[in-house]
């Protein structure tokens, strides 16, 4: 569909199915969180929070694959470049079943690490400890997860990313109510319900990719493009920067949750069930995001810079009408929403403390992850990095200043300013998305 017509409705035939598939993944959080809440102590909730964040924030380091992938495809796709698109992806897994295993392999530092930064209870940190041991294991599956669903946005295949994410989901939540509700694990059940639905879906993205992923083995073994030493040096350019813009990225939102550790636990508890909301928005509004990395792609692949404007317009004006609905309906319904995730009466009144926040999240954080989805296409990382550097600088500041006055408060405006600064730093440098698809 690389030459197909740039209409709404084919920005809707892309985007409506990644809306749908990453809206599992946030309903999978709140699953996680749900159930565990519903053994009516914040400790398990704040327990399956923190690992998850840590497992999240090691795990994401190499997130630039997904993104990476998935503008790199998509100018391969849009230039007719069939052999590329399948190197692409294989040197994807490569790297991301190499950096699964060595994250089984050093699981013991990084957890000590990890919690040496984390200023837990001694019962949050034994609970989280118990979810990590197993969730670990599955390392390989996510990482490569990352590639596969890149590749199938970048080639327009969003309906097999949403097939994919309801088998993995509905397997995770299905056994998260038997493991935890049903057998009694607590947050072990949580932790093996997620491993299992994490190979699971792996098998399904690896079958899908199975006639790609066999001509890029084929030509590899015929000494084809696959080490290319110009390829090899720009997917390593590419991917590098957004690595960096990842763990920055990363790192922020570690940093809130700790800080808010710092707090209590109920405190704790209550940003964990409140950063739920900002899940759902980041994912819901991504699926417009994942459009523009595919539109975007294609259309410098094809050398056409109008056709870059008028992607980045689409997909742009159906992300901020869906920033605006999500946060009308969150502060309509924050309260109850937060009730269902939590049975603990303290968690639930400091959540509906922080609740205004959350009406907000959508509409300062929509310009920043819409720009992350044309810069992504038109792989400017370079400048992706430079614009996270200058955000993070302004979130560190806000940091120092706010919460010593404002408490919790200032870790949430401190959070809002990093993604409204990440949106104008990015916005100045938008022409050079359109100059990227300029002829030579």
């Amino acid at each position: 569909m690389s030459g197909a017509e740039l209409t709404r409705n084919r920005v809707l035939h892309i985007a409506v199915p990644i809306v749908l598939s990453n809206l599992t993944v946030p309903i999978l959080g709140l699953v996680d969180t749900g159930v565990v809440g519903q053994l009516g102590a914040p400790e398990p909730i704040g327990a399956v929070g923190i690992g998850a964040v840590i497992l999240a924030s090691i795990y994401w380091i190499f997130g630039f694959l997904r993104m990476g992938t998935s503008g790199l495809v998509a100018q391969a796709h849009g230039a007719g470049d069939t052999p590329e698109v399948g190197a692409h992806l294989l040197r994807a897994l490569v790297i991301a079943f190499a950096a699964g295993l060595a994250f089984v392999a050093l699981q013991a530092p990084i957890f000590w690490a990890a919690f040496r930064l984390a200023p837990a209870s001694p019962e949050v940190e034994s609970l989280a400890r118990d979810y990590l041991a197993i969730r670990i294991w599955g390392a390989p599956a996510t990482i490569g997860l990352y590639a596969l669903t890149g590749w199938l946005i970048a080639v327009e295949r969003t309906r097999a990313v949403l097939g994919l994410q309801l088998l993995q989901n509905g397997l995770n939540v299905a056994l998260d109510l038997w493991f935890v509700l049903g057998l009694g694990l607590g947050v072990a059940g949580v932790a093996w319900a997620t491993l299992v639905a994490e190979f699971a879906g792996l098998g399904v993205g690896l079958w899908l990719a199975r006639p790609v992923i066999a001509r890029a083995i084929a030509a590899a073994r015929s000494g084809a493009a696959l080490l290319a030493r110009a390829k090899l040096e720009r997917f390593a350019r590419v991917n590098g920067d957004i690595m960096i813009r990842s763990v920055l990225l990363q790192g922020c939102m570690t940093s809130f949750l700790f800080l808010g550790a710092g707090q209590g636990d109920v405190t704790l508890a209550a940003n964990q069930v409140l950063l739920q909301f900002v899940t759902l928005t980041a994912f819901a509004l991504d699926g417009f995001a994942f459009a523009a990395e595919s539109l975007v792609g294609q259309a410098v692949g094809a050398g056409r810079p109008d056709r870059v404007r008028r992607a980045s317009v689409l997909t742009s004006k159906w992300g901020m009408g869906g920033a605006v609905v999500l946060g009308l309906f969150f502060m309509a319904a924050g309260g109850p929403i937060i009730d269902l995730l939590t049975t603990a009466p303290g968690v639930r009144a400091e959540a509906r403390h922080y609740l205004p926040w959350i009406g907000i999240a959508p509409l300062l954080g929509a310009g920043a992850w819409m720009l992350d989805g044309i810069f992504i296409g038109a792989t400017l990382t370079r400048e992706m990095r430079v614009a996270m550097i200058q955000s993070v600088a302004v979130f560190v500041l806000l940091l120092l200043l706010l919460p010593p006055v404002m408490g919790n408060h200032g870790l949430w405006a401190a959070l809002m300013a990093l993604n409204a600064a990440r949106a104008v730093t990015m916005i100045r440098l938008y022409p050079r998305a359109e100059a990227a698809a300029a002829p030579a």
